[in-house]
């Protein structure tokens, strides 16, 4: 968009009442175009029409996606997931001067490297892989070694399986940082979760949204050698060894798509307090198994300093209710201070689905795994296709409960 049309857009849409709120540009991946830009605005579908097609009479394409009362945009397709990528300024090396990196030029030169790889990825491509350096390879073999040992006490069962299916596939080892192509292929085959590249933290409604299509987003980069104990933000070091490990879980992967489900359409202060059930369970959650406190928690079970204090007697700890926990302040630059403990692992996902089943959304949706696209359940027509499959899918169980 060069500055003339740029200036025509925003001088109508302000006469037309529509209100924009965030524009992103970026280098154009189709061939004779200078810059890709996704303009979100809010309006009644006319005017913002009306608006687009000032583009339009330029000569320029663009896709249009409308905000309104009736319907908040969402991604549809996991190809819109290309569009959810708005990343949250917080706690960034060139930003924070209380980040580790923040004097180091080499580590944030070496980490925008890494994060421009995952700002290029579109949908369809292969992962990139990064050619990590041997002060990278160190620190995630340091972290590796100290949680390894940690695990057996700690952590919870689930977490235990499948990191030691991911060591047994020969993906994770202390000496290698596996890449983002070999561990998504593994979770496709698994749980049909598969990863995408990230370049820093997302908006909780981008994050969310693309796990209503199995899809985790995960950064490449690695915390700074300097405190490999503990990291405010999150790195491959945190995804690889946090998450993933829970996501090669089926039933904790079927669980965590119901979450991102769950977030489509939703308003903004339902989206804030589903981000802070999100960060007191999945980030830094802690259950009963056989009468001991284990860590489910990806912030937890990846810092082994966060480890070891989260199952001390230092911090606070309180039962985990949803209503009380979603209200609940947090903070994320250092060790927590505050964990929520749940009976169970299953009793937390429970609670969850149940608060989730609360949320008030004009429409229900579901996912489509042959399209891999989000059907809104607000027709008859597609009603009766969701009924269709469902007699298909009871009557098949039937015919396989009467053969046990």
């Amino acid at each position: 968009m060069n500055a003339p049309l740029g200036y025509r857009f925003l001088k109508r849409s302000q006469t037309s009442k529509v209100a924009i709120d965030h524009i992103e540009s970026r280098k154009a991946e189709k061939v004779g175009c200078k810059h890709d830009v996704l303009i979100q605005c809010t309006g009644n579908k006319d005017t913002v029409t009306a608006v687009m097609n000032t583009i339009r009479q330029n000569n320029t394409i663009a896709d249009i996606w409308c905000q309104n009362e009736r319907l908040m945009w969402f991604p549809r397709h996991i190809s819109d997931l290309d569009n959810c990528t708005h990343i949250v300024t917080k706690f960034e090396p060139e930003l924070d001067c209380d980040h580790p990196g923040f004097t180091d030029k080499e580590y944030r030169k070496r980490r925008k490297q890494i994060a421009d790889i995952a700002f290029e990825y579109r949908y369809g491509q292969q992962i990139p892989r990064v050619q990590y350096a041997d002060s990278e390879v160190q620190a995630w073999g340091h972290v590796y070694d100290r949680l390894k040992k940690l695990m057996p006490k700690y952590a919870c069962q689930e977490y235990q399986n499948s990191f030691n299916l991911l060591e047994k596939e020969g993906l994770y080892s202390q000496n290698a940082i596996p890449q983002l192509e070999d561990v998504s292929n593994l979770l496709k085959r698994r749980t049909g979760f598969q990863l995408r590249p990230v370049s820093g933290l997302l908006s909780a409604r981008d994050f969310l949204a693309s796990l209503a299509f199995r899809v985790f987003q995960c950064t490449q980069y690695v915390r700074h050698p300097s405190k490999p104990d503990h990291s405010p933000e999150p790195d491959c070091i945190h995804e690889l060894l946090g998450h993933v490990p829970m996501l090669a879980d089926p039933i904790v992967a079927q669980f965590s798509q119901n979450l991102g489900l769950a977030s489509l359409g939703a308003s903004d202060s339902d989206i804030e307090k589903f981000a802070t059930l999100y960060w007191f369970t999945i980030e830094f959650g802690i259950c009963k198994q056989k009468g001991e406190h284990k860590a489910y928690g990806a912030g937890i079970l990846s810092s082994y300093g966060e480890l070891e204090h989260a199952l001390s007697d230092k911090p606070e700890k309180r039962p985990f209710d949803p209503d009380k926990t979603a209200v609940q302040s947090y903070t994320d630059e250092d060790l927590q201070p505050l964990y929520f403990v749940a009976e169970s692992f299953d009793d937390m996902m429970k609670k969850m689905k149940d608060y989730a089943a609360k949320i008030k959304r004009p429409y229900e949706v579901r996912y489509d795994p042959y399209t891999n696209s989000i059907v809104v359940l607000n027709d008859k027509a597609v009603l009766k296709t969701l009924a269709d499959n469902i007699a298909q899918d009871t009557e098949q169980m039937t015919r396989a409960m009467a053969a046990i």
